[in-house]
């Protein structure tokens, strides 16, 4: 049995979609992030970094896995499946994983906090960091013009990617120009485990407008998070 910690975020969703794909059995724990959970010295020590997601591995001795694309890689090769195991294939599937672990996650992820959850608007970040999530999806675009998946067959770099890209008009992007990206998009929701993932726990984001009660009543909780995080980094 595989304990995930975890709450309605893109790298949250990556592990609960791996564990549906591989027909893991796991239990749930959903951590409140606004009342700081994460910090608590319980889960600092199965997570120092006192982030989710995380997964303690109860067959394995209670073996903890912290980062989601550590975790991804670990699930992979526990069961054998969403990863090659040929050294060209592996690292086909670990250099878009790595993109979005780099790229696609950090820059949406900063993307959210200017054009969503700061109460001061600031122009030129918001600019930058969007700016730079179209780079990088135009990146994925032209790449699946010749692909059905990033890295051959179905793998743990679709899911990491897909996770964070299927937000993207929180992040207040558009794909509309894009085709490869929204066909390839569109593909992975369609898979069942995929289905299942995104709602252990329901997300309040995805892709659903600005107009949606649901997405408001999140962006306003991220923003006091993000209000209390610069109180506490600042000493107040």
């Amino acid at each position: 049995m595989i304990d995930l910690f975890t709450a309605a975020t893109p790298n949250g969703h990556k592990v609960s979609i791996a564990l549906e794909e591989l027909a893991l059995p796991y239990r749930m724990r959903v951590l409140d992030l606004g009342a700081r959970e994460q910090k608590q010295p319980w889960f600092l020590a199965i997570n120092p970094n006192g982030r989710i997601p995380a997964i303690v591995d109860r067959a394995e001795g209670d073996f903890t896995v912290f980062e989601s694309g550590a975790i991804l890689i670990y699930l992979a090769e526990k069961t054998g499946r969403l990863l090659p195991s040929s050294a060209k294939g592996r690292s086909r599937v670990l250099q878009w994983l790595m993109f979005q672990m780099g790229g696609v996650g950090p820059m949406m992820g900063q993307a959210n906090v200017f054009h969503r959850y700061l109460a001061e608007r600031i122009p030129a970040a918001i600019d930058r960091y969007q700016g730079e999530t179209r780079r990088l999806f135009r990146v994925l675009d032209g790449h699946l013009a010749g692909h059905e998946y990033l890295a051959g067959d179905y793998s743990i770099a679709d899911i990491a990617n897909w996770a964070w890209v299927r937000t993207y008009r929180w992040s207040g992007v558009e794909v509309d120009d894009m085709p490869n990206l929204k066909r390839w998009i569109d593909t992975v929701r369609a898979r069942p485990a995929v289905q299942r993932g995104i709602e252990r726990p329901p997300s309040s984001i995805g892709e659903r407008r600005d107009n949606d009660e649901g997405a408001r009543r999140f962006a306003e909780e991220a923003r006091r998070m993000v209000e209390t995080g610069q109180s506490r980094a600042e000493g107040v």
